[in-house]
């Protein structure tokens, strides 16, 4: 049921900065909003309607630099679209997992990675406070509150403490860290000014550090 709603209120397009992939996107996220909401209840923003900036500049630094995680286990965290787990795969990771606490979030990553043709496994919890290993954890705009900051963080220094590569795409949101980040490479992005109220954003990709 939910991927029938995710295929049939989204059109399935190149993603801008990342053309070799195809994503399921809306044109406008107010209306899909209200969509998600007619059985009553309450439903977080589509986030996973779009492809938001710091997940595209990922896509592009993992596709162009497979030999990040090809071959190795990869969480893409807060996953969204599917957007960074769908370019993992592409890049040769495996396993790949998908993870979200949204049930649209996940059906829309089930969507995408079969549109795009590769195996993403889905996971719908809440892992912050867990300590799995994975050999890379990408995390695209995860620091756009400060509650979402102050949980994810800690998780992502925990694991890069055990040796993961951990991975953030960030178009210079307000919770970013200040300290532990190395910058690998910087972006311009195309994004929706519908929700971002510029045509592009500077991104960067940065490698988190313990």
């Amino acid at each position: 049921m939910l991927l029938e709603f995710i295929r049939g209120n989204t059109t399935a397009a190149p993603v801008p900065f990342v053309p070799e992939i195809t994503l399921y996107q809306a044109d406008e996220p107010i209306a899909l909003w209200e969509k998600t909401e007619q059985s009553g209840a309450e439903q977080p923003p589509p986030f996973w309607a779009f492809a938001w900036a710091g997940g595209q500049a990922l896509a592009r630094h993992v596709i162009d630099h497979p030999d990040l995680v090809s071959g190795r286990s990869v969480l893409d965290l807060a996953t969204g679209s599917g957007l960074v787990a769908v370019a993992a795969a592409r890049a040769g990771a495996t396993p790949v997992t998908a993870n979200d606490i949204d049930p649209y979030s996940l059906a829309a990553a089930e969507a995408n990675a079969a549109a795009n043709d590769v195996p993403v496994r889905l996971l719908e919890a809440d892992i912050l406070d867990t300590n799995d290993e994975y050999g890379v954890i990408l995390a695209g705009d995860v620091f756009y509150s400060r509650e979402m900051a102050a949980r994810v963080l800690p998780f992502l220094r925990r694991a890069a403490g055990r040796g993961s590569l951990v991975l953030v795409g960030d178009p210079g949101r307000a919770y970013l860290p200040d300290s532990g980040l190395i910058e690998r490479a910087a972006y311009d992005i195309p994004v929706p000014v519908s929700l971002e109220s510029v045509p592009t954003r500077h991104t960067k990709v940065w490698h988190l550090t313990t």
